[in-house]
């Protein structure tokens, strides 16, 4: 069973935004000579990890509402600068925007099943409908 991770993406405006600074550090990460995988540090390692990694997602919640995902392809033992034991989950390249799901703010990630994520948004043929930002605006307010 598919197991996926939702959290926060603290100082973050839009999808564009998380986007942008993710192709920037890739940048940086490729003139170093590293692998150029965006990825997350947290301080717990997920023990259904193994259910993540078979096609798990980590969704990001900006602005108050789930906006987009990353396939999840990697949970690596890390030790910080400060000796403390880490998890790094590694993301793929693709952020795919989702439907908008309103989510209050919490700390650290939460596990979130198959069924209650929020299905990748199909873009419109004619390329008309409400931005996301706007559409994320009208279900916090109820409207949607």
């Amino acid at each position: 069973m598919n197991q996926h991770l939702v959290k926060l993406c603290v100082g973050v405006d839009s999808a564009e935004h998380l986007g942008a600074l993710q192709a920037a550090r890739m940048v940086q990460r490729q003139a170093a000579g590293e692998r150029d995988n965006p990825f997350h540090v947290t301080r717990m390692r997920p023990r259904r990890g193994a259910d993540i990694l078979s096609g798990g997602s980590l969704y990001w919640v900006i602005k108050g509402a789930i906006l987009v995902r990353q396939q999840i392809i990697a949970l690596e033992p890390v030790i910080g600068d400060d000796g403390i034991r880490r998890c790094r989950m590694v993301l793929g390249h693709q952020l795919v925007r989702t439907e908008v799901q309103p989510r209050r703010p919490f700390q650290g990630w939460r596990y979130l099943s198959a069924s209650d994520a929020p299905s990748d948004l199909i873009p419109r043929a004619d390329g008309k409908g409400l931005p996301p930002e706007m559409e994320a605006a009208l279900r916090k307010l109820g409207a949607w």
